[in-house]
């Protein structure tokens, strides 16, 4: 890598900066240290973060030392959404949330060598603050006017529910971080997403009028929108979580299996770690065979061994394969299993019969004539065995770890039954 600027070009990771040349000529005289911030409003990140996450990784990849900043000041009141009034959680709340985010982050990053990263806290330097200290030192240096005009302050200003003085002090706080890691590590770049603009160049601002001289950057990377015009990173069923235990490695690996043709392109370039060539290969095979989906199976390969490791990885590919009939159901373990069944179409019933009543009780086919049918032409499976007679009874001994049944009717159409009391 000959220029990090340039590289961030290519993959669609440069959206704006305050002077692209300064910037330029500061990375590439460095290294410098630069900040990027994650605020805990949730118990964990989601995957719209990794942008930045993996944009920290890359720049200290280019050997320049990152400060990873969990909120846990900015945490309790949160930047302003554009719609509506966030509702605040209690600081033991948001305390948990801090360590829980540190823990996803970190594994990223690297905290040995010469640029070895730092987890940083903006409760250190605002929990003894007090309100006069922080009007008088911070809020002096800054303008409402100019406050006003940020995006998502100007749509709730707008709105009949308005914005409350907490979240319009948030750009304060904001700043105020940048000021503070600029005296405290000498930190001369922010990084963000580009709806954070407006924060970032507070931050620069102050930095400014508060040191004299100080050369200090932002730099934005552009907001990810699916082609369909959704927001990046929403299922149906809500956020797709980097916590294992609020979105399954399964369900995690099966949102970028899923990945639109239109979209696998820029997303490869903003979250891989592949080469150039390797990455335009990808592309052009997606261009070729866009069936195949090779380039949606590298990503979501790479990203669930980034998040949850090889081993989990193994285990979300061995069951997407055993569902289709290429691997034994049996020898999946229990959770790996439950959270794919839990992506299909499913039904519990209290006691097993006939497969025909299965089929039609879990949607797979619209009624017990039509499930016969499916049988005679060879289409029904469970667990993967072709269902040849129209009266087969399913028997306990193929329940899967003594809960569930796997139905399959022709190549691709899945779902699963659980055995238990109804519900």
């Amino acid at each position: 890598m000959t220029d990090i600027v340039d590289e961030l070009k290519w993959r669609g990771l440069f959206a704006q900066s305050t002077d692209e040349d300064a910037l330029r000529k500061a990375l590439a005289d460095g290294p410098i240290t630069f900040y990027c911030g994650f605020d805990p409003t949730a118990a964990s990140l989601h995957v719209g973060h990794l942008v930045q996450v993996l944009t920290v990784r890359r720049l200290q990849q280019a050997g320049h030392r990152p400060l990873a900043l969990v909120g846990g000041a900015t945490g309790q009141i949160g930047d302003p959404r554009p719609t509506a009034e966030r509702t605040l959680n209690d600081p033991e709340t948001v305390a948990n949330w801090v360590n829980r985010l540190r823990s996803q982050i970190e594994p990223f990053l690297s905290f040995e060598g010469e640029n070895a990263a730092v987890m940083v806290n903006n409760l250190d330097w605002t929990a003894g603050l007090s309100a006069i200290e922080f009007l008088r030192d911070i809020g002096k240096h800054f303008r409402v006017n100019k406050m006003l005009t940020k995006d998502s302050v100007a749509r709730r200003l707008e709105s009949e529910q308005g914005i409350s003085y907490t979240e319009f002090s948030y750009q304060l706080l904001q700043g105020m971080d940048f000021l503070e890691l600029y005296r405290r590590y000498g930190c001369t770049l922010q990084q963000g997403g580009s709806d954070q603009w407006g924060n970032l160049v507070a931050g620069l601002d102050l930095i400014h009028k508060m040191e004299p001289g100080a050369q200090a950057h932002a730099l934005a990377t552009p907001l990810m929108v699916k082609a369909d015009g959704t927001k990046f990173g929403k299922t149906e069923g809500g956020a797709v979580w980097l916590d294992a235990e609020m979105t399954t490695p399964y369900a995690f690996y099966q949102f970028w299996l899923n990945v639109d043709d239109r979209d696998i392109s820029t997303y490869m370039r903003i979250l891989s770690f592949k080469s150039r060539e390797e990455l335009e290969e990808l592309e052009q095979l997606t261009a070729e065979r866009p069936q195949a989906r090779t380039a949606q199976r590298a990503l979501a390969e790479e990203l669930t061994t980034l998040v949850h490791g090889a081993e989990q990885c193994a285990a979300v590919i061995n069951a997407s394969k055993a569902l289709f009939g290429q691997g034994d159901l049996a020898e999946l373990d229990e959770a790996t299993l439950a959270a794919a069944l839990s992506e299909l179409p499913h039904a519990r019933v209290a006691e097993l019969g006939q497969v025909v009543d299965l089929f039609t009780a879990v949607g797979l086919a619209p009624s017990r004539s039509a499930a016969r049918r499916t049988v005679k032409e060879g289409g029904a499976y469970v667990n993967n065995v072709k269902v040849t007679a129209e009266d087969a009874e399913a028997a306990a001994d193929q329940l899967l770890h003594g809960r569930w049944l796997v139905l399959r009717r022709g190549k691709k159409n899945l779902a699963a039954i659980e055995v238990g009391a109804e519900g």
